[in-house]
């Protein structure tokens, strides 16, 4: 295991959909150790694993004590909103207020192939939301009302990480045949 560099807003592999996990292996269970570290070291919520460069459908989350992951995820959203405050470890310091569904059922799998439903509502469903974006590569100011998207722009063209060099390009640890950046 080991904490990987989080990509950041502008990096092309977080506005790509991520493909299926179709290999439930060591290097997958590698992965969402990775994934798992780096959450934490960040500390994050959440980070999914284009947010490190690999182009998979796998997620994490740390919220209210329950550490997890969840693989190739499908969500059914309740009809009931929430707006709050939402961040991004791709967008570090900046927050905005974005409207979610107020509950979650998110089905998909854990590391070894195993059915995984994680049910929840406000933080725990923002956060599966957020990362289930991710893997759809939307960013979550992509979300925001237009006067809010913008504002949301010139706070990133004025953050200190930004406009940095292009993200060095390595190969990954993971058996991604080709889909990571």
């Amino acid at each position: 295991m080991s904490v990987q560099e989080i990509r950041l807003f502008g990096d092309p592999v977080l506005r790509m959909p991520a493909q299926p996990v179709v290999d439930f292996d060591k290097e997958l269970r590698t992965l969402v150790k990775d994934l798992t570290e780096t959450m934490l070291d960040a500390p994050g919520l959440g980070l999914a694993a284009p947010q490190i460069g690999v182009s998979l459908r796998v997620f994490t989350y740390d919220v209210d004590d329950e550490v997890g992951h969840l693989i190739n995820p499908v969500l059914d959203l309740s009809d009931d909103e929430q707006f709050g405050e939402e961040g991004c470890l791709s967008l570090p310091g900046l927050t905005f207020d974005c409207r979610r569904a107020f509950g979650v059922v998110a089905k998909g799998f854990n590391m070894h192939g195993d059915p995984v439903v994680i049910e929840g509502t406000e933080l725990l469903a923002r956060c599966v939301q957020h990362e289930t974006d991710h893997l759809d590569g939307i960013i979550f100011i992509d979300r925001l009302d237009p006067e809010q998207h913008k504002a949301a722009l010139r706070a990133i063209r004025e953050a200190d990480w930004a406009g940095g060099p292009a993200p060095t390009i390595k190969a990954s640890p993971h058996a991604t045949r080709g889909l990571a950046l």
